[in-house]
């Protein structure tokens, strides 16, 4: 097996037995107490504060993402919790491995779709004319426009409109946002349906704003939904309903099944 010898290094942090340092700052010192959780999470993944700007808005994309009622995320996680109450930490991880394409992922896919169609905000691009181009893509694959239409909120997702307003206040209503709301635009005309931006569009499109490459787009959803799974959980402790969906769904899937060979259906 051959081995290199590159010397391992980590700026992320370090600790002695006096001290404790995270991102270049000394965690007792200069951080506990004096920073907020959104705050510390742009600091781990970029190296340095932000500026009052980005932590009003990441801060804000960041809370959106907490809590959306009892999602299939919070089901996960309240039923494996129901299994194995041992171990809080595997019903939080069942309830983050279903953020993809369809739930709180589509943060990535939002993102990647603005900043791959119009890499440079500052270029001298009809926005429109790219919002056609956009939609006529992904409306002949057959695909989902990630970030563009709810089940339930319409015809507008509060989350959207708040969040945009937030961006125009610290500076970050830009061409994304723009582009963004050419997309919808466009999809409802060709679809000739409401099709609203939803949270997650609109936070693919603040966080192309505040410059954040979508590769990491998906992982402020992580973090964000991990404690409204904790807080699930918590209730399943306090008010236990996981036992009971589990105990409707096995009886209605029974009840059916007889309904239909008393019906001589196979």
């Amino acid at each position: 097996m051959s081995r290199t010898t590159k010397t391992l290094k980590s700026d992320m942090g370090w600790s002695k037995p006096d001290k404790i340092v995270v991102r270049g700052r000394d965690l007792c010192e200069d951080l506990l107490g004096k920073i907020n959780l959104g705050d510390m999470a742009w600091l781990e993944m970029f190296g340095r504060m932000p500026t009052p700007q980005e932590s009003i808005l990441f801060n804000a994309v960041s809370v959106t993402l907490v809590e959306h009622g009892l999602t299939p995320s919070a089901l996960a996680s309240r039923i494996t919790y129901m299994g194995a109450p041992e171990g809080i930490q595997g019903a939080v991880a069942a309830g983050l491995l279903g953020l993809g394409t369809v739930f709180v992922g589509t943060t990535e896919g939002s993102a990647r779709l603005l900043q791959e169609a119009l890499p440079d905000p500052k270029a001298n691009v009809d926005l429109a004319e790219l919002a056609r181009t956009i939609v006529a893509d992904w409306h002949g694959r057959r695909a989902i426009i990630p970030g563009i239409g709810h089940p339930v909120h319409k015809p507008i997702d509060p989350r959207t409109p708040r969040l945009f307003q937030i961006a125009k206040e610290t500076g970050f209503h830009g061409r994304y946002i723009e582009l963004m709301q050419q997309v919808q635009k466009e999809a409802e005309r060709v679809y000739n349906k409401e099709l609203p931006i939803n949270a997650t569009g609109a936070i693919g499109a603040c966080c192309s704003e505040m410059g954040i490459t979508w590769k990491v787009c998906r992982g402020i959803g992580v973090f964000a939904r991990a404690i409204g799974l904790v807080g699930h959980i918590m209730e399943e402790m306090k008010n236990p309903i996981a036992r009971d969906v589990w105990y409707r769904a096995e009886d209605e899937i029974t009840q059916n099944a007889l309904a239909d060979l008393a019906a001589g259906k196979k």
